[in-house]
C-alpha cells in the first residue's frame, strides 16, 4: 500500500491499493515528453556514437595531413586537384631531365671554350716566334732555336685539340671517336634541342699549320698562315662563347620554370599545419566530450532500474 494526499488524488481515504498507485506512476511517466525508456534501444547512445565517429574520422584527415604535409595526398582527397597536381610532377621531372641536359652541354662546351682560349694563346705565341725568325739579320742556329720552339707550340695545340674531352664529346676534335656535338634539351618539348657544332680543329689549327720556321722563307710564309688560322679560331671561339651564354640563360629559365611549378604543386596540394594544428587541438576536445556524452548515454538505460524498486 501507499500513502498519498486525498485532496490532490481525488480521493476520501489515506491510502490506495497498489494498482492504483501504479496507474499514477503510469501517468506521470507519459506526462514526461513522452520519453521512451527501453534496454533493446538506446536513441542517446547511438546518436552519441555518430557523433563520436565523426569527430575521430575528422582527426585521422587531419593526423594525415599534419604527417605528410598534404592535404591533398590521394585521389580520394580531391580528384581534380591530386590529378592538376600528377601533371605538373610529370612536367617538373621533365624540366629536371632539362637541367640536367643544358649542364652536360655547358660542361662540355666550356671544355671547348677552355681548350680554344689556350690555343689562341699558343697561336700567338707562334706568331711572335715566326716574326722573330723573319729577321733577315738572325743567325741560323738562333732560327733553328726558334724553329723547334715553334715546333713544340704547334705540338702542344694538338695534345690539347685531343684533350678537350667532358663525358665522351670533344667539340674540337672532329675525328674523335666519341660524340662530335651536342644537341641538349632545352624545353619539355623534345624535338627542340640546343645544338653546338664541332669545330674541327684538328683541320682548320692543326692540320691548317704545316713545316716550320727554319728558314726565313718560311717563317715569312707561316705568318701569314697564322693569322688564317688565329681568325678562325677567334670565329670559333665567339661561337662557342655564344652557345655557353645561350645555355646559361636557358639554364636560368629552365630553374626559374621548375620552381614556379614546384610553387604551383605546392598551392594546391599542401596543407596548412598551422590551420591543421588548430583544428587538431579542436578535434580533441570535441573527441574528449564526445566519449562523456557517450558514457552518460550508455548509462541511461539504468535509471529503468529505479522504476522497479
Amino acid at each position: 500500500r501507499i500513502d498519498y494526499d486525498p485532496q490532490n488524488m481525488g480521493h476520501t481515504g489515506g491510502s490506495v491499493p497498489l494498482l492504483q498507485a501504479a496507474e499514477v506512476g503510469l501517468s506521470i511517466l507519459e506526462g514526461m515528453n513522452k520519453m521512451a525508456f527501453s534496454v533493446n534501444t538506446n536513441a542517446g547512445a547511438m546518436a552519441a556514437l555518430q557523433s563520436l565517429n565523426a569527430t575521430n574520422k575528422k582527426m585521422d584527415v587531419t593526423q594525415s595531413r599534419i604527417n605528410t604535409g598534404l592535404a591533398v595526398s590521394s585521389t580520394k582527397d580531391d580528384s581534380a586537384k591530386y590529378t592538376v597536381a600528377q601533371s605538373l610532377r610529370g612536367d617538373l621531372g621533365g624540366l629536371n631531365a632539362v637541367s640536367s641536359s643544358l649542364n652536360n652541354a655547358k660542361s662540355v662546351t666550356d671544355t671547348a671554350i677552355a681548350g680554344a682560349e689556350q690555343i689562341s694563346d699558343l697561336l700567338n705565341q707562334m706568331k711572335s716566334k715566326a716574326y722573330e725568325a723573319a729577321d733577315a739579320g738572325l743567325d741560323a742556329a738562333s732560327r733553328t732555336a726558334i724553329d723547334k720552339d715553334f715546333t713544340a707550340l704547334k705540338g702542344q695545340i694538338g695534345t690539347i685539340i685531343k684533350s678537350s674531352e667532358f663525358n665522351n664529346t670533344n667539340l674540337l676534335d672532329n675525328t674523335f671517336t666519341g660524340t662530335k656535338t651536342v644537341a641538349a634539351l632545352q624545353s619539355l618539348d623534345v624535338t627542340s634541342t640546343l645544338a653546338v657544332a664541332n669545330q674541327s680543329f684538328d683541320t682548320a689549327v692543326d692540320g691548317a699549320i704545316t713545316g716550320g720556321i727554319a728558314t726565313q722563307a718560311t717563317a715569312q710564309t707561316m705568318v701569314g698562315t697564322l693569322d688564317t688560322v688565329i681568325t678562325a679560331v677567334n670565329t670559333s671561339l665567339s661561337d662557342l662563347g655564344a652557345a655557353s651564354r645561350k645555355i646559361e640563360g636557358q639554364l636560368k629559365f629552365t630553374s626559374k620554370l621548375s620552381d614556379v611549378v614546384t610553387t604551383g604543386i605546392g598551392n594546391l596540394v599542401d596543407a596548412d599545419l598551422a590551420k591543421e594544428s588548430a583544428n587538431l587541438q579542436a578535434l580533441q576536445v570535441q573527441q574528449q566530450l564526445g566519449v562523456q556524452a557517450l558514457s552518460i548515454a550508455n548509462q541511461a538505460p539504468q535509471t529503468i532500474l529505479s522504476l522497479f524498486r
